[in-house]
């Protein structure tokens, strides 16, 4: 039964009287579907992602948690792997179906909030033309599924203000359990959302017994994590205090100009008029919460130095309420081609941005606004660098030496396509490879060492060494590993568990 004080009956005039309009089913599947088309065409360009091949690795390492995320992505990527094959294609079917759901939500919420057929339609093209969600929609990441999450909470919200049912608590408890297993972040829509309805109400459903409910299925979701992160000291918290340390300041003043190239500088109307009807529409001010949450989270994520894009999914709710707007706009036929022409340069801005579309070597163009790029080319040829150093050491000493990487993206790529030189598995004292290991104490022959990070390959922790090689990608991308070092030392300092707690790094 639905809590008699949460009835639309008596939730007051600002419940509308009247249910949402018919979801334009045909159309907004047609967006989602030419989506999921782009998406896939463009799958198997480059190469995997650092992250992706990272998350590959955590997927043969399953556990309740690991030191920089929770176990959910990793776990996606495993499944996706092994029905789709190991290729970044194979892989990218999840991101590709996660965000076609997301688009196709995206258009729920315009109908929730009163947007009618073309409304609905345009808040799909918004959101499947946006930069942030081909971004994410491209490559497997934990905002890929964050992205979902938010929506889908977003639209389990409105769909609560609107109905008053207080039953929906229980699907938002297990969406927000379910997010947390994804990542963190999603505490900061939570607390968004609770500040802006404790402040501008409707508070009866603040007053439900299926909160509570909502509040015990999330908790028991994501329990396991929670209880992994105690057990090990929090460990995600000291990478995201890293995280704020070294980009705080530069997030901070990228904040605004940031989001607005992510989302679409074309959007900016719409979302700006979405926050506008939200907060003076009186048919929405039962939704007019939705409008403040969203200063909260910028504000939340200000003060903990978070990246730009973090607040991008609740803007994408914005950008939904302002379709209905735009749709009343575009009754005047002339406007429709002026529609129809930003929405072609929306496509061309968005995709030159977030998608492999330019040859590898012309992606300097693009990578000062969207690096990711850049990190999905030159992981055969590191592998290739490193296994052309590893055939110079004696065969006799290959049994006592170890491959040592800087970071998780060297290690990740070396376990994916070392096989291919008979390379060993490499070791690395950076994130969750931290916890899998230091070499054995009888590998104290040779140490290729793979980059640079400080004084590592100084005398207090490897010994005789000297560069005998580096990276190069063949395409002059200037990523991360570009002409990254390849140091050959002779041994360690000290045995490899001594050495352990002081290589690894965050």
């Amino acid at each position: 039964m639905i809590n008699s004080d949460l009835s639309p009956r008596t939730a007051g005039a600002s419940t509308p009287a009247t249910g949402p309009a018919k979801f334009a089913f045909v159309p907004v599947v047609a967006v989602v579907t030419a989506l999921a088309g782009l998406l896939t065409a463009f799958s198997g360009r480059y190469g995997f992602h650092r992250d992706e091949l990272y998350f590959l690795v955590a997927g043969d390492h399953p556990a309740w948690g690991y030191v920089d995320q929770p176990p959910l992505t990793p776990i996606v990527a495993r499944v996706a792997t092994a029905v789709f094959g190991v290729t970044p294609a194979g892989l990218r079917v999840a991101s590709t179906l996660a965000c076609a759901v997301a688009v196709l939500v995206v258009a729920l919420v315009a109908r929730e909030l009163g947007g009618r057929r073309r409304a609905q339609v345009i808040a799909a093209f918004c959101a499947a033309t946006s930069g942030f969600v081909l971004a994410v929609g491209h490559m497997v990441s934990t905002s890929t599924f964050d992205l979902l999450a938010w929506v889908v909470i977003a639209w389990l919200a409105l769909r609560l203000l609107r109905t008053g049912d207080g039953r929906l608590w229980v699907a938002m408890g297990a969406a927000v359990g379910l997010a947390v297993e994804n990542k963190y972040l999603v505490g900061s829509l939570v607390v968004a959302l609770f500040v802006a309805q404790l402040a501008l109400g409707p508070r009866q459903v603040l007053r439900s017994r299926w909160l509570v409910a909502g509040v015990v299925i999330a908790a028991v979701v994501a329990g396991p994590n929670l209880w992994w992160q105690a057990a090990h000291g929090w460990p995600q918290l000291t990478v995201a205090g890293g995280i704020s340390a070294d980009d705080g300041l530069e997030n901070r003043l990228l904040f605004v100009p940031m989001q607005i190239v992510y989302l679409s500088p074309l959007f900016v109307p719409i979302w700006i008029a979405g926050f506008v009807r939200l907060w003076r529409d009186p048919e929405l001010r039962w939704a007019r919460s939705l409008a403040l949450a969203y200063p909260v989270l910028c504000v939340l994520v200000l003060l903990a130095g978070g990246k730009p894009y973090y607040a991008l999914p609740l803007l994408l709710v914005l950008t939904a309420a302002g379709c209905e707007p735009v749709a009343r706009w575009m009754r005047d036929r002339r406007r429709v081609w002026t529609v129809i022409a930003g929405g072609g340069v929306t496509v061309m801005m968005s995709g030159l941005i977030s998608l492999p579309v330019l040859p590898p070597n012309a992606l300097s163009a693009v990578n000062a606004i969207n690096k990711e790029q850049g990190e999905q080319v030159g992981w055969p040829e590191l592998t290739s660098a490193v296994a052309a150093q590893w055939a110079a050491i004696p065969v006799q000493e290959r049994a006592r030496a170890v491959i040592f990487t800087v970071n998780y993206g060297e290690a990740s790529a070396l376990v994916r396509y070392g096989s291919q030189y008979n390379l060993p598995m490499p070791y690395s004292g950076h994130m969750s490879y931290a916890g899998w290991g230091p070499p054995p104490d009888s590998a104290d022959g040779p140490v290729l060492l793979v980059g640079r990070q400080g004084d590592q390959s100084s005398g207090q922790f490897f010994t005789g060494c000297r560069q005998v090689g580096r990276v190069d990608n063949g395409e002059g991308v200037d990523n991360e590993e570009q002409n990254a070092p390849i140091e050959l030392c002779s041994g360690t300092a000290k045995p490899w568990s001594e050495l352990w707690p002081r290589l690894l790094h965050y």
